[in-house]
């Protein structure tokens, strides 16, 4: 059951545009430059979540900064979607060395991201602090589940990357007229009540996954 190490497991993505997804960086792929290659696919994602948590700070004195935020999440999303499709394509992999980038830029990107969000004043502090420890708790349990069972979950509950960027692209549009909801007669920052969801939801993949893997490992582990 167990793999090798973490960069041999098999890949598991079953988010809701995982099928729509794969066409289209296949797509891309097959008509991507010679001259572009995997590392600077890699860059380009990393460059876009960097200038969508800048844009995200900016935003605090001009809102129409948020429509950049989308911009720069869709370079994020081509590079770092694309750049694995595309070393796969060429079959110029590099299994180790592509699994710690990819989710070292992963983990400064939420660090960007979220950070941007509590420096304009969209997200209170706490909130943006918790969502940040258990978005890295989740990310924690995905890697020693790839590394003891030789399975790497790239999503969970058919939401995935992609699904999270459509989101905030969403939310970032409401943003600009309605940075403050009322619920009953109590007034919220419109992206405290999406993060504290996001906890909830999240801390309970987490639970859920945690108790699956602590199953299948005790079993595959059986002492006599």
């Amino acid at each position: 059951m167990r793999a090798n190490n973490s960069c041999d497991a098999e890949r598991q993505q079953t988010s809701l545009l995982t099928p729509l997804e794969r066409t289209t960086l296949l797509w891309l792929a097959r008509r991507m430059p010679a001259r572009v290659n995997s590392d600077h696919l890699s860059c380009l994602g990393f460059v876009g979540m960097f200038m969508a948590g800048l844009c995200y700070a900016a935003s605090k004195q001009n809102p129409q900064m948020l429509y950049l935020v989308n911009l720069f999440l869709a370079v994020n999303w081509f590079g770092d979607s694309l750049d694995g499709t595309l070393a796969r394509y060429r079959d110029r992999q590099r299994p180790r060395y592509g699994f710690y980038v990819d989710h070292i830029i992963d983990t400064f990107g939420a660090m960007f991201l979220i950070g941007g969000l509590a420096l304009a004043g969209y997200m209170s502090e706490r909130v943006a602090a918790l969502l940040l420890v258990v978005f890295f708790m989740l990310a924690i349990n995905s890697y020693l589940a790839a590394y003891a069972l030789g399975i790497f979950r790239l999503s969970h509950w058919k939401m995935g990357p992609t699904e999270i960027r459509l989101l905030l692209c969403i939310g970032n549009i409401f943003l600009l007229n309605h940075r403050i909801v009322r619920i009953l007669v109590h007034l919220y920052l419109l992206y405290d009540i999406g993060g504290v969801v996001a906890i909830i939801g999240m801390a309970l993949m987490l639970i859920v996954s945690s108790i699956k893997n602590t199953h299948a490992l005790y079993n595959a582990e059986r002492l006599s």
